[in-house]
């Protein structure tokens, strides 16, 4: 059984619950990707994967799904192809599309019982925010990642306990005080390193990978 191990630690019950539960994952970067790549691993039964991009190059230093035969592929495509690989009784949903206010209802069409926010663009994640916070969804959303170094400084706590990352700061802004305190995010609290081509954000396998693999977890413990 490929599960049997996990089980042993959690019990049949509990692997059950992850087997019946529909994750979304917006975003299948260097974070994303990790996260999904973990829950495909942990036995969730159904996943929901939004992202618009291809797989790049510049990829190749951080996002799992990077690898030479994948180059210029649509994301969403190679991770359904990967999930399948590994867990063939997990259904996979793609959207192959840049969410924003006018597509997220046809997003959340279904049932979901987790989301995680792992995109960049500060107005997908407001509006993945506010909907989850709407529609009394729980989720997690990552903010800064890039320009760091230390994957031990990665924690996850509530957006208004948040300090030392420029991305969390942008989002502060977008809620008052009190609704700060029902967001949950992964950050890092190391200050982002300045580097000399401020255009370009520095960035490493493992600072990405092990914010995925804390929210993967995060999300695994919630649901058992």
């Amino acid at each position: 059984m490929k599960f049997n191990r996990l089980e042993n630690l959690i019990g049949t019950l509990s692997l059950e619950k992850l087997k019946n539960s529909t994750i979304l994952v917006v975003g299948l970067g260097g974070v994303g990707g990790y996260v999904v790549e973990a829950l495909a691993r942990s036995g969730i039964g159904n996943l929901i994967l939004v992202d618009y991009d291809i797989v790049d190059i510049t990829n190749f230093n951080r996002q799992i799904i990077a690898l030479n035969d994948n180059i210029g592929k649509y994301k969403v495509d190679c991770f359904k192809e990967r999930i399948e690989s590994i867990n063939e009784d997990c259904n996979v949903t793609i959207y192959n599309l840049k969410l924003d206010n006018d597509n997220i209802k046809d997003i959340f069409n279904t049932k979901i019982d987790f989301v995680v926010d792992a995109v960049d663009d500060v107005r997908a994640k407001t509006s993945i925010i506010n909907y989850c916070l709407e529609h009394n969804i729980d989720f997690v959303s990552s903010m800064g990642t890039g320009n760091r170094l230390d994957p031990s400084k990665l924690t996850i706590t509530r957006l208004d306990k948040t300090y030392n990352d420029p991305l969390a700061r942008v989002i502060r802004s977008k809620f008052d005080k009190n609704i700060q305190k029902r967001i949950t995010v992964c950050i890092s609290t190391e200050l982002p390193i300045k580097v000399k081509d401020k255009s370009v954000i520095g960035s490493n396998a493992f600072v990405p990978s092990s914010a995925g693999l804390l929210i993967a977890s995060y999300i695994i413990r919630k649901l058992i």
